[in-house]
């Protein structure tokens, strides 16, 4: 395995060192007093309203590198009927059980390993297979070193599709698997292996969908039929995003639509008072990735200046509201809640995380925006059922 250790100087780590005490000393004399310096937030936005629940369409759907749950949860409000998830953190599979208890739900070692299980009990009866194989292969937080990556799960989703023959799949992994020097992999280890299948691919950006936040994610639409993949067509955007774009005139001009309800800004969505600048948060990193446990959201530098425009504080989330409002920032910015960072993730308040922050944070960063995988899975669904 590659190290991935920070290389810091003795100077650099004294720094943190001291840096991380003086910040832990704070925040045991905030909690210790137990006084709010401000008022326990309201968000305004309900995830719930993005996605409104669907009648079964009869179509059975298998999980595969589940996660916090957002694909599981927005296809089961598009009306697919749950199979199995299967994810190899028991974090995860804790999360989906407490969310969930009727669900089939496999994961740790080895239950949860997609390669190790057996595809013969799941034969002729799994209508479309789902997940995000890990995205560090090819993100710039992972290194982009795809098939070098011991992370890069690609190999095991193409080899359940085509050992179980679904209808359809979807896959979900992060922009930057089209960046050119994957163009060779994304051939020769994706596509080619699934020669049975006819397949589109797309970016989506969760904004187009309500989600307060700029997160672009591509997507893989496979289908048995090329009927089918002829009859399907990428999910239009339901909501304009155009005004929280201002600095990017020429997307600004193709995403307008004024028949489409703007999607809120992150102070908005979080029911934050209205300062006159609000804008989409930046894409929220998984506390999974990177060199050590982190309570923070932030993926760089300009994630950092971006939320600070609208006085988000990215960094030290907090368990829950209540701690958060207790907590005050150095620079007096809004302190963030795991909550928060759900709905800005898409997620409903009633869905729960289990684990220690940087774990929810983890599986909220990990996950696809569940009103984004209900659109996909609604248009797939239109398509299976009438052929």
């Amino acid at each position: 395995m590659k190290s991935r250790d920070y290389k810091l100087t003795d100077e650099q780590r004294c720094r943190y060192r001291k840096t991380t005490l003086d910040s832990a000393k704070v925040k045991k004399q905030a909690l210790e007093s137990g006084i709010s310096i401000r008022e326990v937030n309201t968000p305004f936005l309900n995830p719930d309203e993005l996605m409104p629940p669907q009648k079964p369409n009869g179509l059975k759907a298998l999980s595969l590198f589940s996660g916090g749950g957002g694909m599981d949860l927005g296809f089961e409000r598009a009306g697919f009927e749950h199979i199995a998830s299967f994810d190899i953190l028991p974090i995860c599979g804790d999360t989906l059980k407490i969310n969930r208890p009727e669900w089939k739900v496999f994961a740790g070692e080895p239950d949860g390993d997609v390669k190790k299980f057996s595809l013969a009990p799941l034969r002729k009866k799994t209508d479309i297979v789902h997940g995000g194989p890990p995205c560090q292969p090819f993100s710039i937080a992972g290194q982009q070193e795809g098939r070098d990556d011991e992370r890069d799960m690609w190999g095991p989703f193409v080899k359940i599709v085509n050992g179980l023959k679904p209808r359809a799949f979807i896959a979900e992994n992060v922009k930057g698997i089209l960046d050119k020097k994957f163009q060779s992999y994304v051939s020769k280890f994706i596509l080619e292996p699934l020669n049975d299948y006819y397949i589109h691919s797309f970016v989506l950006n969760c904004a187009g969908f309500g989600v307060p936040q700029k997160r672009e994610r591509v997507f893989f639409v496979g289908f048995l039929s090329e009927k089918s993949f002829h009859k399907y067509s990428k999910p239009a955007y339901t909501h304009d995003f155009s005004h929280l774009i201002k600095n990017d005139k020429s997307q600004q001009q193709n995403l307008f639509n004024e028949e489409l309800p703007k999607c809120m800004g992150a102070r908005e969505a979080l029911g934050l008072p209205d300062i006159g600048i609000d804008a989409l948060c930046p894409t929220i990193r998984s506390a999974f990735t990177g060199k050590r446990n982190t309570t923070s959201i932030l993926n760089s530098k300009a994630s950092a200046h971006n939320l600070a425009k609208i006085r988000i504080w990215g960094s030290g989330v907090a368990p829950d509201r209540q701690k958060a409002a207790i907590f005050p920032t150095k620079n007096g910015h809004f302190r963030l809640s795991v909550q928060d960072c759900a709905i800005l993730q898409g997620f409903p308040e009633a869905w729960k995380f289990e684990g220690a922050v940087y774990k929810v944070l983890g599986q909220i960063g990990n996950s696809v925006a569940p009103p984004v995988a209900y659109h996909v899975a609604e248009t797939v669904s239109k398509v299976l059922m009438k052929s």
